[in-house]
């Protein structure tokens, strides 16, 4: 079972544009999958720059900045927006 903890940004983010939680961690359930080697539908992908060492995912025209920590089973939502807003 993974940890799953936002930062207060994200939660704030999550708030203003009634996004619920749930949708989010769903996300992060399936990047789970992911990297576990199953077969699911998620666009995630390595950011560099900046953000090297978190990963994009993509749901629509929504953008999750996340940090995976494998070794013990948690995941940190660094930042979550609107594409083209989430990487400035």
């Amino acid at each position: 079972m993974w940890d799953v903890d936002f930062s207060a940004g994200a939660l704030k983010f999550l708030t203003k544009n009634h996004i619920a939680k749930e949708k989010i961690l769903e996300k992060i359930r399936l990047a789970v999958k992911f990297f576990h080697g199953e077969v699911v539908s998620i666009d995630i992908r390595k950011t560099k720059g900046k953000w090297a060492g978190f990963y994009r995912i993509r749901s629509g025209k929504l953008r999750i900045i996340a940090e995976f920590d494998f070794e013990h089973q948690r995941a940190f939502i660094e930042t979550i927006d609107w594409r083209g807003e989430v990487y400035k």
